[in-house]
């Protein structure tokens, strides 16, 4: 018997996700002054203030609708994202199409950018679940291998794909954020384990293999990977490795490890910012963050995060309908990657890649994006019946 008929809203998720949404709007209002003056014509804290309004907006629409309908529409969902990815890919329609920094990720309306590989993350994390449930509940009583096997090749076949689109633009954080909720939706699939063992060890082999070229051919694989879709790529790993050396792709870091450096424990105070990093209101926010209140607000904006992935990890465990549990672990996936990749590049423990930090850099489609994938968790956190005799 139900014991709770009713709509349970998570509060804490929502306090959770405000504290976050100040973090931002105050960092932004104290980035304004430092900025250069193209930026002069653009107020990000205001802009900032109407995209988490929209997104707000957002949420109330994906509540108002019971999570497991998205699956009637996984397929549209997946196709419209491709289809805005091979228009970017194409140019069409002409002219709309923006590039900016040698990447073409962009369509500019109305004087905004938005861009379709981040609506693409939250997509392909519907079709993915919906395919692993369809899957499971055709499951035969005696599961072979053969059986496992062809849930991988659904799940990897549909993220190919975008991911194909997206590493032509170029756009490796993005790619690479494809891969970990593809990688996190694998994991908890239910494939047996020495099938996704042996996937591992494969991989494991090649990257030595990559390595073992890149140590005796060194010359030969870096022209190799600079005429790929990735050739930006090898800048970015030396300027990671020896920044000082390769200054013009290890800038960026150099600049962002002064000013991370500099905030020392309690940091310089509000909009005390004396070190100038490019797109400081995007990818680089988190050094404007540990530079005015250092280790000790740098460590407040890391729980917060862990707070938010705690929450979303309790709401995927306790949702008793597989659809919800694999929705809410695929979002699992991408905001760890990014809060990780975001920070860990912030810190040169991750090469750069241009992902921005999660609800706390500057962006409309990516700040949409996170918020209706909060509507999404929302959504299976108020939908998850509990009964009298659950253990």
């Amino acid at each position: 018997m139900n014991n709770n008929q009713g709509l349970k809203i998570d509060f804490s998720l929502i306090m959770i996700l405000i504290a976050i949404a100040a973090v931002s709007c105050f960092t932004l209002y104290t980035i304004q002054p430092t900025l250069p003056a193209k930026y002069d014509y653009v107020n990000f804290f205001t802009q900032q203030l109407q995209w988490y309004a929209l997104g707000t907006i957002v949420i109330c629409v994906v509540m108002l609708f019971d999570y497991d309908r998205f699956r009637q529409f996984a397929w549209v969902l997946y196709g419209f994202g491709v289809l805005m990815l091979l228009m970017v890919e194409l140019n069409i329609p002409p002219g709309l199409v923006y590039e900016n920094n040698g990447a073409r990720s962009w369509f500019m309306i109305a004087g905004k950018t938005i861009q379709p590989g981040e609506f693409m993350k939250v997509f392909l994390i519907i079709l993915q679940s919906h395919l692993i449930v369809r899957h499971n509940e055709k499951r035969p009583t005696d599961r072979s291998v053969k059986y496992d096997l062809w849930l991988l090749v659904k799940i990897v076949g549909v993220a190919l794909p975008p991911m194909a689109l997206i590493a032509k633009q170029p756009d490796l954080g993005t790619f690479l954020v494809l891969s970990a909720i593809t990688a996190a939706l694998i994991l908890v699939s239910g494939i047996r384990w020495r099938i996704l063992l042996s996937i591992v060890g494969i991989i494991s082999m090649v990257a030595l293999v990559l390595v073992g070229l890149f140590q005796f051919f060194p010359v030969a694989m870096e022209k190799l990977l600079v005429e790929s879709d990735f050739g930006h790529v090898t800048g970015r790993f030396y300027g990671w490795l020896q920044p000082e050396e390769y200054e013009d792709y290890g800038y960026q870091l150099v600049r962002a490890m002064m000013a991370i450096g500099s905030g020392q424990l309690m940091g310089k105070g509000i909009s005390e910012m004396q070190v100038y990093i490019p797109e400081r209101h995007t990818d680089m926010i988190f050094t404007a963050i540990a530079e005015q209140f250092g280790f000790i607000g740098s460590s407040v904006v890391v729980t917060l995060f862990f707070l938010l992935i705690y929450r979303m990890i309790t709401t995927a465990l306790e949702s008793n309908e597989p659809f919800g549990s694999y929705l809410t672990v695929g979002l699992i996936g991408m905001f760890t990657f990014q809060i990780f990749q975001n920070i860990g590049m912030s810190i040169q423990l991750l090469p750069i890649t241009g992902l921005p930090l999660p609800f706390i850099s500057y962006g409309g489609s990516s700040l949409i994006t996170y918020m209706l994938a909060i509507g999404l968790v929302l959504n299976v956190r108020s939908r998850t019946k509990t009964y009298m005799f659950d253990s």
